[in-house]
Parts: C-alpha cells; structure tokens; sequence
C-alpha cells in the first residue's frame, strides 16, 4: 500500500516503513527490553525475541506480530471476559474518526487496535500526548504503533491555536488522503472522576481545517463515538489520590507518574471489559444544527456524542454497589451479591493506609468513580 506523505506533518507523523528497522534495532537493544521480551514472550530466549524484533521491516509486522500479542497477553493476565460489539456499523473501506471515552492510558485505543484487526479491519492512527513521549522506548513503541504527537495546551494563546490547526489538518489528510482511521479521546487526558464528557474544544479543533462549511468539516471525518467500559477502573486509586490532591492545591504529575499509570493500567485486574462501537454521527443529524452559531454546533456535537457514548456505557456490579454505598441506599441490591460487595469494599478499604489524607473523603471520591456512569445514563 503506498502512504501519502508530507513533510508538514513530520513533526508530529508516526514512523514511516522505512524508518521501523532502525526503530526495531534501537528497541531491541534497549536495557528494558529483556523485561517486555519475557512478559511478550515467555516461552522463549531474550535474544531469540530480540532477533524477531530487529527482523520487522514495517508497521503492520511490527503489529500484527507483536502488538497484536501484547493485547492479547493483556487480556489472557488481566480481563476476565472482553467483548465487542457494533463493527456491523462500519464499512471496512471507510476510514473513520473514532472519538472515545478515555479512562487508561494505553489500553482503551490499544485493545480497539486490536479487535480491528483480527476482524480483517486496519488498525487507526493513534493520538499519543506530548507528555508521554519523554521515554526514547516510549517513542519508538508509540511511532512504529501508528501513533502521533498531540502537544497540551500551554504557551500564548497564538501558539495553543497553531498547534490546534496543525492537529487539525494533520487528522484531515489522515482520513481524506492517507485514507487512515483516527482515534481520538473525547477530552484532554483520562475521565477521572467517571463523568465522561467530550470536551466542545474538540469538536472546534476539528472543524479549523474546514471553515468553509461546519456540515462538512465534521461530515467528511466519519465521526464514530466508541464507548469503553472497565469493571474495575483503570488505576483507580491512583485517580482517587490524583483528585484528592487536586482539591487541595494546583496538581502536577511527578517524573514518571505516567509510565507508572501505564504499567498499572495494563498489570491491574479489571475484570470484564467491553467497547461498543456506537452509531456513525450522520450528515442528517448535523445538518439538524446548521442554523446555530459555531460555538453552538460544537456545543450541540459534543452532547450528541456524550449522549452516544453514554447510552452505550455498560455497567457492572460495581457501579451499582458504588452507588448504594455512596448514598446509603438499597436501590440497587438486586444487581449484586453479597460476595461482590465485599470484593468491592476489600479492594476501596486499600485507601486506609494514606492515613494522612482524609479517609472518609477519600472513599467519596473513590465511589464517585464507580457510581457517577450510572448518573451518567440517567
């Protein structure tokens, strides 16, 4: 297949096939590689795995040999049962802009790169923070995986637009010219506190590459909201500590607090897990806001894909046990056991031992995490 280039983009752009054997040879000589060779592959010798990596030529090898296994080392050590559903919505040939709620690092577009793939879909380009791109080995596993660099918000207000339109184009000729899906969280970072919402600054960004026609700008991406469930949340003390902190002062990540999320999100059990790819945003339903104002629109897409994704969201005995501990209410004890609610309060009691902070509080926060989806879909 040969990939549409442009060097606008090389600062932000994935690996090309040309640039993966050299990334292949830096990542296997890396001093943390022998770690990820035995998680990756564990029947076999670190330099038998290193020789299999240095061979690679190109992404979809790299992927489909090793990614491919990663997800599903994933799955075997830490998902009780995953399941998918709504790709009977797309058409294989049609390149979409996939915008998910977001609540692990890695693993929410890295398991959706999976469950493409091994039904004979192609695997999307991915969004990839600035933040996380610190780790040479980071970045050569990130670019050789299809993903790109987005840069967080910060500077004046004339560089934070640029770097907006530069995203913007960047996502446009993905879809229109590579003829590549997107994925995209539908806000700035990871949900936190389980109220997922898309972020109207996205819907703007998107359209800034189209200023011709509002319906057209968001018509010609394929907007396609994806909602991924987790019975067990992603790191969900370390979020509790994270919007504890947050309360109390201006929050700032430590060095390599988000490595150590992603090694988290992956290791942690999480039980069942499910993505529901939603209904296609239309070009009718768009053209049902073409009299509102742009802020408007953005404003009235954002809700249609809140109301999507949150429609689809699938709860679990948690997020019922959650709610009725956190209101002190039965309401829902016939959707779990007694066993499961124990299960539940073992694995929240684990905040006692940061007896500096707040317990009490620590633990409201910690049910809002679970119980706050079931707000959602009301």
């Amino acid at each position: 297949m040969i990939i549409m280039k442009n060097s606008k983009f090389d600062d932000i752009r994935p690996y090309y096939d040309e640039e993966i054997p050299e990334a292949m040879k830096r990542i296997a000589s890396n001093v943390s590689f022998p770690l990820l060779a035995s998680y990756i592959y564990p029947e076999q010798s670190v330099e038998e795995v290193r020789k299999r990596i240095a061979a690679f030529k190109t992404t979809h090898e790299f992927q489909a040999e090793t990614m491919k296994l990663v997800n599903q080392r994933v799955i075997e050590n830490s998902i009780t049962n995953f399941t998918c559903s709504g790709l009977e919505r797309l058409n294989p040939d049609k390149s979409y802009l996939y915008v998910s709620n977001h609540r692990d690092i890695m693993l929410d577009s890295s398991l959706l790169q999976y469950y493409l793939f091994i039904n004979g879909f192609d695997t999307t380009e991915i969004t990839f923070g600035a933040n996380l791109m610190m780790n040479p080995l980071v970045v050569d596993i990130g670019k050789a995986n299809k993903m790109f660099k987005v840069e967080r918000p910060g500077g004046s207000i004339k560089d934070f637009y640029q770097k907006s339109l530069h995203l913007s184009e960047y996502i446009r000729f993905v879809i229109k010219e590579k003829h590549q899906s997107v994925w995209i969280a539908q806000r700035n970072g990871r949900t936190k506190n389980g109220i997922d919402a898309t972020d109207q600054g996205i819907i703007k960004m998107f359209c800034m590459s189209e200023t011709t026609n509002k319906i057209k700008a968001l018509a010609e991406l394929n907007i396609v909201p994806v909602s991924v469930s987790y019975e067990w949340e992603s790191c969900d003390i370390l979020k509790t500590l994270e919007l504890y902190a947050s309360e109390y002062t201006k929050y700032t990540k430590k060095p390599g607090e988000d490595l150590n999320s992603i090694l988290t999100g992956i290791l942690q059990r999480k039980g069942n897990v499910h993505f529901e790819i939603c209904e296609p945003i239309s070009v009718a339903e768009l053209s049902l806001f073409e009299r509102l104002t742009n802020n408007e629109y953005h404003k009235a897409v954002a809700k249609l894909l809140d109301s999507r994704i949150n429609t689809a969201y699938r709860l679990y005995p948690n997020n019922y046990i959650a709610h009725d501990l956190r209101y002190g209410s039965d309401m829902y004890r016939a959707l779990y056991t007694t066993e499961q609610r124990d299960t539940f309060i073992k694995h929240m009691d684990k905040l006692e031992r940061y007896d500096t902070c707040d317990i009490d509080h620590l633990k409201d926060i910690f049910l809002g995490i679970y119980s706050n989806p079931i707000d959602n879909k009301k």
